[in-house]
């Protein structure tokens, strides 16, 4: 049975969304095959074409930029959609993307990362189909899945086919953290998700449509080609790096709990060789190890507490993994006994965490243990509610 077969998604909303096979088990021993090189399953539907690309430098053929590998089997592509970080994946974080020409291909890159992320009609003209191929790391504030909830809204609405190539998500083993509530939504949140939602962009299209999280959610043909010999519980090393200030596995797998200290006075590594993989401050020592933060255009042009000296941790061989509360919690303990400002810009972190609960419980001095308390209903629902948008087994 070839279950990693493409699968379309054409119910109407109020009947909700239906895979056409279910996960087959997974042998460990079989390679993993990312949607995108599966081209057998796409390829022939894509003849006829004028395809838009949503992309950047971990769409990958093999070796191959996605956008090489479909020109070279004469599929007409026709623009590129630039998100965060942009094509070629070498902007900063938060850097405003511009709309430029690809000189390998020559073709317009047009950018949904800055004042316009959600596509106009103008920059779908002359399109038929949208194809999404980007590597997500399975955090809700990663700003890729926002991305792909516009395109597919705006596919939606100007009546286009939207794909979407699936890969792994290297934290796809957790489902964790305090779930969205609708009044913090911003970009780097739109869904009603928790902070580790342990989806692939496939699942999490698939959700985004069928529970109507988009405008003309019914209308939207949504079609995606699932990872072959994949489960989510597997150790998946990504072979590029999803986004400058996450280089690597150490990287991407503290990311879900250092990102909290984004809105701290804390550094989480900007500017250095390591983001994303120590955290330290100048005024209260955090732990031994030092380091300085610098100016780099490619990933972080301006970093906090650049060219203070900072005390901290050294976090490159720990063993943290999912959503480790308990640095941020001795952190801002030694904040507060030190009489420094911890939280420095308290919506930012509200709008991380979903909620301001998670903010708030920390200043009061809850615990660990009362403040995961706090979110396991909404958790154990969520896990409910996806169960039918679901690809992959979680084991053998």
């Amino acid at each position: 049975m070839k279950w990693l077969a493409v699968i379309t998604l054409t119910c109407a909303l109020l009947a909700g969304c239906q895979k056409t096979e279910t996960a087959a088990p997974v042998s460990a021993s079989l390679p993993i095959i990312v949607g995108a090189e599966q081209s057998e399953d796409y390829l022939p539907q894509l003849r006829d074409q004028r395809v838009a690309l949503v992309v950047n430098q971990t769409s990958r053929v093999g070796d191959e930029h996605l956008v090489d590998f479909l020109l070279a089997q004469g599929v007409e592509v026709v623009k590129v959609l630039a998100p965060e970080h942009g094509f070629r994946g070498d902007a900063g974080a938060g850097e405003t993307i511009d709309d430029a020409i690809d000189p390998r291909t020559g073709l317009p890159i047009l950018s949904i990362y800055g004042k316009t992320k959600k596509p106009t009609p103008e920059m779908l003209a002359g399109v038929d189909t949208i194809i999404f191929d980007i590597q997500d790391v399975g955090a809700r504030f990663y700003t890729y899945i926002s991305t792909m909830h516009y395109v597919m809204e705006a596919a939606a609405e100007q009546g286009l086919t939207m794909w979407v190539f699936d890969r792994p998500n290297p934290n796809g083993s957790f489902v964790d953290g305090p779930v969205l509530a609708p009044e913090f939504q911003s970009f780097v949140g739109m869904h009603p998700i928790p902070l580790l939602h342990g989806m692939t962009v496939a699942e999490l299209a698939q959700m985004i449509k069928g529970e109507g999280w988009i405008n003309q959610a019914e209308k939207l043909q949504l079609k995606v080609v699932p990872v072959a010999h994949y489960r989510r519980d597997m150790d998946y090393q990504l072979p590029v790096a999803p986004s400058p200030n996450l280089p690597n596995a150490q990287a991407i797998q503290l990311y879900p709990s250092l990102c909290l200290f984004e809105p701290t006075a804390v550094s989480v590594g900007r500017g250095t060789e390591f983001p994303f993989q120590v955290i330290g401050h100048d005024e209260v020592r955090l732990g031994e190890f030092q380091f300085s933060p610098r100016s780099m255009p490619t990933s972080a042009p301006h970093p906090k507490l650049e060219g203070e000296t900072l005390y901290g941790l050294d976090l490159r061989n720990s063993a943290i993994e999912g959503f480790d509360l308990s640095l941020l919690l001795q952190a801002h303990q030694a904040f507060s006994e030190a009489g420094v400002t911890f939280f420095q810009s308290p919506d930012f972190m509200d709008k991380l965490s979903g909620t301001d609960k998670l903010r708030l419980a920390i200043v009061a001095g809850q615990s660990e243990a009362q403040i995961r308390a706090g979110w396991q209903d909404q958790l154990a629902q969520f896990k409910k509610q996806r169960e039918r948008y679901l690809l992959y087994p979680d084991n053998d």
